[in-house]
């Protein structure tokens, strides 16, 4: 099972191994897809958590009872097709490769599946025609 979450860490929290936690005591794997994260300062840390499901509920228990605050991901990309002029700029900047451009009309295409919503195809497009749901 997959889920994806954002935690965000306080100051104190930011030094404990979360991610090493998570796989040695959880057998759950992290992927990162996004963090901020500095000594002294609030951290923030976008995870993919992958595993049984049952054990991926103890690991955001054990999270929550460290005093990270965890909250379940539901954000994502949106693209109105009407305003899109396909111009790629969106795809040089994708880092998953959700967005491309096919090859033989060069029409912009999305892949959900691939997207980790890192947001920054929002601000190079030029038309706007990019956004999230939230």
């Amino acid at each position: 099972m997959k889920k994806r979450v954002t935690l965000t860490f306080p100051r104190d929290r930011v030094p404990v191994p979360i991610t090493y936690r998570l796989a040695k005591d959880f057998n759950v794997a992290a992927n990162i897809i996004r963090a901020h994260i500095a000594p002294n300062q609030v951290g923030k840390l976008v995870i993919e958590l992958l595993g049984d499901i049952d054990a991926i509920e103890a690991a955001i228990d054990w999270m929550g009872s460290q005093g990270v605050s965890v909250s379940f991901a539901s954000r994502e990309i949106l693209i109105d097709e009407d305003s899109c002029v396909d111009c790629g700029l969106c795809t040089g900047v994708c880092p998953s490769t959700a967005l491309t451009l096919e090859p033989n009309s060069f029409k912009l295409l999305f892949t959900r599946s691939r997207c980790i919503v890192c947001e920054q195809c929002i601000p190079t497009c030029p038309v706007q025609a990019i956004t999230t749901n939230l």
